[in-house]
């Protein structure tokens, strides 16, 4: 899995900083997504996923 993200697409929600913390986190100055891990272990793979599912921007991207 390859995961990347689209800064300019983040709204700051933090949805998928509260499913999986180790693939995302927030910059602390406006919210917006920053990657961790763009490649995530298969044990990350659903919460991956979801976090793309959920992400209100569309700014996250899972690629297989």
């Amino acid at each position: 899995m390859k995961v990347t993200v689209d800064e300019d697409k983040c709204c700051g929600a933090g949805s998928c900083v509260l499913l999986a913390p180790e693939v995302f986190d927030q910059r602390e100055d406006d919210g917006i997504v920053v990657l961790l891990n763009a490649e995530p272990g298969e044990d990350q793979h659903a919460v991956v996923r979801e976090s793309a599912a959920v992400c209100p921007g569309a700014a996250i991207e899972v690629s297989e």
